[in-house]
């Protein structure tokens, strides 16, 4: 009888993802909430004919050598930068991704992080805490998104659903992005677009929602930022290394920029060279008008189990000779 193929699932999965793949693999999992130390992941996919990744993890010709028999990497996320497609296709491996399900959550994250920027709910949270709280005083007055210019750096499937989420809230709404959007879609989404520093120079809050590539490192370094309208709020939910974070951090300290909001980091493109190690000291002054949530954007429960399982399904496609839906490559 022919054994199943050998799945290693790198992070903790669902219960009802790890079943379904036990109908037709073998499971190698990682049952912790932690990431595998690098060897250790090279000793597990060693005889791996699949393998089940996620944002932690990083694809290289190095990984690829300790993979030899490996047939296709399912990926349980949507941006796929930490991932040699080269490499990977070059080796006759599929690579797959999940490109819808992390939308809508992201773009709530990415409003609630505005709202928390402009409206203080960091240091509002922080007062009462501490005990400070002693009725109603004329303090922590913020930034509404009524009357307000809220601009989209990043006009992709992520900037339209923020876009189509702020419908209605009164803010005049500029979005720039190098591959336009068609003025039938923008007239539907009642957003101006324009050049990346005019929406700089105009708008209250810079919402930039767009993925890495070679030309968005550091899209926002500390010429950008110094077109930002004083007092303004950045958030950022695309990826870390899309701003400079210590370019940030002088901008905030200076008084230059109103607020930060982040939900990705420099140190988390692991491919980049000379990325730092974490995040910077500098960011994490308490002192600073900040808010940081550990790249939560697509954490709601249903989400997660739908996007493990959909990249559970593509596994599954490819190890049984079909294309996967989910294909990001197309190896010989």
């Amino acid at each position: 009888m022919n054994q199943k193929p050998l799945v290693v699932v790198t992070h903790w999965i669902h219960p009802e993802v790890a079943e379904y793949l036990s109908e037709h693999c073998r499971l190698l999992q990682n049952d912790t909430r932690e990431t595998l130390p690098r060897k250790e992941l090279f000793v597990r996919l060693a005889q791996a004919d699949a393998t089940m990744m996620f944002m932690p993890d990083w694809v290289d010709r190095e990984l690829l050598d300790h993979a030899p028999k490996l047939k296709v990497i399912g990926a349980a996320l949507k941006g796929f930068d930490n991932y040699d497609v080269e490499a990977i296709t070059e080796r006759g491996v599929w690579l797959t991704n999940v490109p819808d399900l992390l939308t809508v959550p992201t773009a709530e994250l990415t409003i609630g992080l505005m709202l928390s920027l402009g409206r203080n709910f960091r240091q509002g949270d922080q007062t009462v805490m501490g005990g400070k709280f002693h009725g109603w005083r004329p303090a922590l007055y913020g930034t509404g998104v009524q009357g307000a210019t809220v601009g989209i750096i990043g006009l992709g499937r992520l900037g339209q659903a923020v876009l189509e989420r702020l419908q209605g809230w009164g803010a005049r709404l500029m979005g720039h992005d190098v591959q336009p959007l068609a003025p039938s879609r923008a007239a539907e989404l009642r957003v101006e677009q324009t050049g990346l520093d005019e929406l700089l120079q105009q708008s209250d809050f810079v919402l930039l929602v767009t993925p890495l590539t070679g030309g968005t490192r550091h899209l926002l370094n500390a010429g950008k930022l110094s077109l930002m309208k004083p007092g303004s709020f950045l958030v950022n939910t695309g990826r870390g290394s899309c701003v400079d974070e210590a370019a940030v951090a002088t901008a905030l300290s200076q008084d230059r920029l109103g607020g930060y909001a982040a939900d990705v980091f420099e140190f988390e493109d692991w491919v980049l060279p000379g990325r730092p190690q974490g995040v910077g000291k500098d960011l994490l002054d308490p002192e600073l008008r900040t808010h940081f949530t550990p790249h939560l954007g697509s954490a709601v429960e249903r989400v997660r189990l739908q996007i493990a399982m959909e990249a559970a399904e593509n596994i599954v496609e490819a190890l049984q000779g079909s294309k996967p839906h989910g294909a990001v490559n197309s190896p010989s």
